[in-house]
């Protein structure tokens, strides 16, 4: 078997990266869980209103892509390696997901997706050379900030928006095992500073991609 190089790591990051701006990168395969439920007549308040936020929920999923594949190179234990890999994987089916109701809205995509995934494999990156106990606490605390972030919107959205609220459900249910999973493997506690400071960097990036 062929020893990858850095290079290799990081001409693949960026293969991986265009995948996941660009084009539809590969998913589980798992159904969306939209399919079969009648779409709503939504006012056009209602329409906006659940566009902003699925484009602020499809930016964190590309934020989720890198942050899991600069975690995945600079993680120490193969294990945990393709622990982050296969929650990349499910992070893929939400990407999908997301596109799909951004579409039937007629909502666009951020356009700073770019940023969002390079900024996040920047920190994955820095979180998996800290150590593999570090970088499993900073997955930790993501999800369950993502899991409270995805409450926000189920209460938000309009009642009768039936696809996207399952996606959403869908979702959270797979971000809360995420955090569960880097818990049983080991994750450490992050400091609350640190814990504080990702709040905000999420309040910042939640408020431009509702924008732009």
């Amino acid at each position: 078997m062929r020893h990858l190089s850095p290079l290799d790591h990081f001409l693949g990051a960026i293969d991986q990266s265009l995948r996941t701006v660009y084009a539809k990168p590969a998913t589980t395969a798992r159904p969306n869980p939209a399919t079969g439920l009648p779409e709503a007549e939504l006012s056009d308040d209602e329409r906006h209103l659940t566009g902003r936020l699925l484009r602020i929920d499809h930016a964190g999923e590309v934020a989720a892509q890198g942050l899991y594949q600069g975690q995945a190179i600079t993680a120490r234990d193969a294990g945990i390696r393709e622990q982050m890999r296969r929650s990349a994987d499910e992070e893929n089916d939400h990407l999908s997901w997301c596109e799909a109701r951004l579409e039937a809205t007629g909502a666009h995509k951020s356009y700073l997706n770019p940023f969002w995934y390079w900024g996040s494999f920047g920190i994955g990156a820095l979180a998996g050379i800290a150590g593999d106990r570090w970088s499993l606490g900073f997955v930790d605390e993501t999800e369950q900030q993502v899991v409270r972030h995805l409450d926000d919107h189920l209460a938000r959205l309009p009642q009768d928006d039936q696809r996207s609220r399952a996606v959403l459900v869908q979702m959270r249910e797979d971000e809360a095992h995420h955090a569960h999973k880097a818990r049983t493997a080991g994750a450490a506690k992050l400091p609350a500073p640190i814990r504080g400071l990702m709040r905000v960097v999420s309040k910042v990036m939640t408020a431009t991609a509702e924008r732009i």
